[in-house]
């Protein structure tokens, strides 16, 4: 089983991961696979500059903050241009004594088709270290890990990072309660199919302030982490930026929530309740 690890980018999509049916792409040879049209993908929801941050609680407790920031990347890839999205999360106070937690997420992604070429994970939770590497080849469907192993994906698979930014862009306006969206997602070297229901329209009040939102129950497998399929829930601003105000989660060993601090540098006008 999986270690369920203590991050909002966890609650945003690992949450979901952990329960999701996965399954082992085949390993092959990149130089025998044929190229592919790389497709367009129309992205209103963010652009460089944003910048959002999270306090996390487990239970009562004020566990840890943080932040999501979007960037031009430095460098292109095969010629195009790409954003630098950084997730980084630690914990604080009494939390940081006993569960100390340095967490770093990066991807590089295509700013004209939104999926990813490459992508970094370097964490340290309570000792527990994980390091991945990744590297995108969408032309050719495939991905290679930091073993440099070589994997068939389907098209366009994001990873953990670019799958959130990616349902961003997505069209909610003609959603109805119960329909659901699917991204195809890797980690850990598997394919997950992450899925996301909506649930309805909730005005939500945080640190941040009061947004008019959309709520989202990932579609989860009870009794790996959660006991019920709702145990996950999330709450997007309901306006073009669909960008997260708060993150739920009820787990076996407890609760833990996700919620804006502030943000600034949002592609559109938010939600936001005067």
């Amino acid at each position: 089983m999986k270690r369920f690890f203590l991050t909002p980018l966890a609650l945003l999509a690992a949450g979901c991961v952990l329960n999701a049916q996965s399954y082992r792409p085949p390993k092959v040879n990149l130089d025998l696979l044929p190229r592919h049209e790389l497709r367009m993908h129309e992205n209103k929801a963010w652009k460089s500059g944003e910048v959002v941050n999270y306090r996390v609680h487990y239970g009562l407790v004020n566990a840890g903050i943080a932040s999501l920031s979007v960037h031009d990347a430095a460098t292109d890839f095969n010629g195009r241009k790409a954003y630098h999205i950084i997730g980084e999360g630690k914990s604080i106070g009494s939390f940081d004594w006993f569960f100390k937690v340095r967490d770093r997420y990066e991807s590089f992604i295509d700013k004209e088709g939104i999926f990813p070429h490459r992508f970094i994970r370097n964490c340290d939770e309570g000792g527990y270290k994980i390091f991945q590497d990744y590297s995108f080849d969408a032309e050719k469907r495939a991905m290679i890990n930091h073993k440099k192993e070589t994997y068939m994906t389907p098209d366009f698979v994001q990873d953990m990072i670019s799958a959130y930014f990616y349902a961003r862009t997505l069209d909610f306006s003609k959603a109805k309660p119960g329909d659901v969206f699917t991204v195809n997602s890797i980690l850990d070297d598997e394919i997950y199919p992450l899925k996301m229901k909506y649930a309805g329209k909730e005005q939500i009040r945080v640190d941040a302030g009061t947004f008019n939102c959309l709520k989202f129950v990932p579609v989860v497998a009870k009794g790996r982490v959660f006991k019920r399929e709702e145990d996950l829930m999330v709450w997007v601003t309901d306006d073009l930026n669909h960008v997260p105000v708060l993150a739920k989660a009820k787990i076996l060993v407890g609760s833990v929530k996700m919620e804006m601090l502030n943000y600034k540098g949002l592609a559109n006008p938010v939600a936001q309740v005067k």
